[in-house]
C-alpha cells in the first residue's frame, strides 16, 4: 500500500491539473460539452463505427452512464448509429456532419489552447514537462504491467539514472548518505571509461521503457570477476528480477573463462544476502566498518565458477 504521503501528492497533483486543463468547468473549452462528452466525440473522430460496449471498455466507463450521454449526444444530433453487419445486436456509433463540425471546433480549441500553455515555457523546460507526461502515462497505464520485463546492455544515460536511483532508494531505506552516492558515481563512471566488452557487463532490466534494475560484473582478475551494483526498484520487488539479473551475471561470468565471481555486501541487506546464498555464494569474510553515516558490516562472498 503507498504510504500517506504519495497519496497526498497524487490528490495534489489531481486537484492541480483537473484546474489546469479546465475539467472543473461545466463545458470543456468554453463549449457546450463536458469533458466526457468531448472524450466520446474524439473517440468517434478518431475511431469511427465504435459499439457502446467498446466505449465502456476503453474509456472506462459506466454503462448507464454512457448510454445517458450517447442518447444526449444523439438527440442533440451530433452522433447517429446503424446495426453492425456482423451482430445485430450491437450498433456501430459514428459522428453526423454536424458532430464532425463540432468536434473540429473542440479540437482547433484544444490545440490553441495547449500551445499557448507551451508558449509560457522555455524549450528545455517544454522538453522537461513532456517527457515528465509521457513518464506518468507510462507507468500508470494499464498495459504497463503486462509488458514484459527485458534485459539489456548499457546505453548513453544508464550510468547517471543507476547512481540517481541507488543513491536515492538506499537513502531513503537505510538513511545513508552521500558518501554511497560518491561511491557508485565513482564505480559507475570507471566501468564506462574502462569498460571491456570482452569480459565486462552490464545488464539493465527495463519494462516498456522504464529501468527496474541493474547489475554489472567487472573484470578483477583474469581468474576473479566481481558482482556489482545490483539493484531492484521497489515496484519490481518481488518477481524474480534479483535473480533473474544474478543469474545472468553468473552465467556471463561462466562464459568468459572466470573461475570466480566475488561480491561485496553489507549484513544489513538481507534479502540481496539470502539471494546470494541461495544462488551458491559462500560467505568468505566479515569485518566492520564506518560508511555511509553508519556502523556497518562489510562482507565478501566468493561463487566457484
Amino acid at each position: 500500500m503507498a504510504p500517506d504521503d504519495a497519496v497526498a501528492t497524487v490528490r495534489r497533483f489531481n486537484r492541480f491539473y483537473t484546474r489546469q486543463i479546465g475539467a472543473l468547468n461545466e463545458g470543456l473549452l468554453r463549449s457546450a460539452y463536458s469533458l466526457t462528452e468531448c472524450r466520446i466525440l474524439y473517440e468517434l473522430a478518431d475511431r469511427p463505427d465504435l459499439t457502446a460496449t467498446e466505449l465502456v471498455r476503453d474509456l472506462a466507463l459506466d454503462a448507464g452512464y454512457l448510454s445517458r450521454l450517447i442518447k444526449k449526444l444523439r438527440d442533440q444530433g451530433l452522433i447517429d448509429g446503424r446495426p453492425s453487419p456482423s451482430d445485430g445486436r450491437q450498433t456501430l456509433l459514428f459522428l453526423t456532419d454536424d458532430g464532425e463540425e463540432a468536434f473540429a471546433v473542440l479540437n482547433r480549441d484544444s490545440a490553441l489552447e495547449t500551445q499557448e500553455s507551451l508558449a509560457t515555457l522555455t524549450a528545455s523546460d517544454q522538453s522537461r514537462l513532456l517527457l515528465a507526461m509521457e513518464e506518468i502515462r507510462a507507468l500508470l497505464a494499464p498495459e504497463r504491467n503486462q509488458a514484459p520485463i527485458i534485459l539489456r546492455p548499457h546505453q548513453v544515460g544508464d550510468m547517471g539514472w543507476i547512481v540517481h536511483r541507488q543513491a536515492v532508494l538506499y537513502a531513503q531505506e537505510y538513511e545513508w548518505n552521500d558518501e554511497f552516492e560518491a561511491m557508485i558515481a565513482e564505480i559507475c563512471g570507471k566501468f564506462i571509461t574502462e569498460f571491456q566488452p570482452d569480459k565486462e557487463c552490464c545488464w539493465i532490466a527495463e519494462r516498456a521503457g522504464t529501468i527496474l534494475g541493474s547489475a554489472f560484473v567487472v573484470q578483477q582478475s583474469d581468474a576473479v570477476a566481481k558482482l556489482r551494483m545490483v539493484y531492484v526498484e521497489p515496484a519490481a520487488r518481488g518477481t524474480g528480477l534479483g535473480r533473474r539479473l544474478v543469474e545472468e551475471c553468473i552465467a556471463f561470468a561462466r562464459t568468459k573463462g572466470y573461475r570466480t565471481l566475488t561480491l561485496w555486501t553489507n549484513g544489513n541487506l538481507t534479502a540481496a544476502r539470502k539471494l546470494y546464498e541461495s544462488l551458491g555464494f559462500i560467505l568468505i569474510k566479515a569485518e566492520p566498518h564506518r560508511s555511509f553515516g553508519h556502523d556497518l558490516i562489510g562482507e565478501n562472498w566468493d561463487l566457484m565458477l
